[in-house]
């Protein structure tokens, strides 16, 4: 593990330094659980109070926080960012040793420099970069690609003919190149599968969580562009396409043919149905089921705050009613119309 001094810190990320630049750093941590070794953040105001009573070595903050910092600080403008930065320098990826696992069956060349695990599969035709760490039981289909450095832990799936660039970080129970959900509906009321052709491609630089599944294309390809994150237990249905550095929370769900701007915010258990488009720098909160598409940049909301049951289910059943109430008040405009004509005369 790496240990930094806070001058080293500063010299590297930038940032003001405000007291011993010799303190040793060893581990980031949360403010409420860093010791005297460890440098912690505060980004959120609603953590200040937690500043006062931090045993923290270090603080990374803002100007306007930094006169409350009992121990020393570094005072940026991004104090998460500047956090993020930091814990990668003192937490580096851990590369497997190159070595290919005698229980490993492996159809395609690869680079000396690929690390295969336990029980894992290469298909026939596979192009697998340089660097590229294959986890065990991980599965990869005939005609598929990787790109360099990229990481798939253990268990993941590329079904045949998918392609995953550089530097993708792939997360246990990934499936990519699935059937898509396309099936045409007979006289008789039986589905009739249609097949699925296409392929799914997978940018630079992606990272996607455990469980998570993109299916192949119906005809054209699903695409995720360069720098997407998504997070575990997502579902992304055929042809859609994710513009660069889209980043999705938990559990959300995307319909086939949907197109999906650059740079969206997707909150958790978000559903986004078939064939719309998502403009550019859209942030669509948790739990919001987006039904039309969205062609302003924006955060849009569709859910309900919580409510006690019993107010809830008040609320809600004058919904029942709303058309009947909406007559009621046209004639009451009407009414109150007649009456302003009378009053005038």
């Amino acid at each position: 593990m790496a240990v930094l001094r806070l001058a080293e810190i500063v010299a590297r990320l930038g940032g003001e330094l405000r007291g011993d630049g010799a303190l040793e750093i060893r581990q980031v941590a949360s403010i409420e659980q860093a010791g005297p070794s460890d440098v912690t953040f505060l980004a959120n105001p609603r953590y200040r109070a937690g500043l006062a009573n931090t045993r923290a070595g270090a603080v990374i903050l803002s100007a306007a926080a930094a006169a409350d910092c009992p121990v020393a600080s570094i005072v940026c403008d991004q104090p998460y960012l500047y956090f993020a930065r930091l814990s990668q320098w003192l937490n580096p990826r851990e590369r497997a040793a190159a070595q290919r696992h005698h229980s490993a069956t492996i159809d395609s060349p690869l680079p000396a420099s690929v690390s295969v695990g336990a029980g894992s599969v290469i298909g026939a035709g596979c192009r697998i970069g340089e660097r590229v760490d294959i986890g065990a039981n991980c599965s990869i289909g005939a005609g598929s690609s990787i790109g360099a450095d990229a990481l798939l832990h253990a268990q993941v799936t590329l079904y045949p003919g998918a392609v995953v660039g550089a530097r993708a970080i792939l997360h246990s129970g990934v499936v990519i190149g699935a059937d898509g959900f396309g099936f045409a509906r007979e006289g008789d009321g039986s589905w009739l599968k249609i097949p699925q052709i296409g392929r799914v491609i997978i940018g630079d630089d992606v990272e996607i969580g455990a469980g998570t599944t993109i299916d192949r294309g119906a005809l054209e390809d699903t695409v995720i562009e360069d720098g997407v994150k998504l997070d575990n237990q997502i579902q992304i249905g055929h042809n859609v396409r994710i513009g660069a550095h889209s980043a999705f929370a938990g559990c959300v769900g995307v319909a086939g043919s949907a197109r999906i701007g650059r740079r969206c915010t997707v909150g958790g258990a978000a559903v986004i149905l078939g064939h719309l488009s998502i403009a550019d720098d859209v942030n669509i909160s948790a739990g919001t089921l987006v039904a039309k598409s969205i062609h302003k940049r924006g955060t849009y909301t569709a859910t309900v705050p919580l409510l006690e049951h019993g107010e809830w289910l008040k609320n809600f059943s004058h919904l029942r009613h709303l058309e009947a109430l909406a007559d009621r008040i046209r004639a009451l405009e009407v009414e109150l119309a007649r009456l302003a004509e009378k009053d005038k005369s």
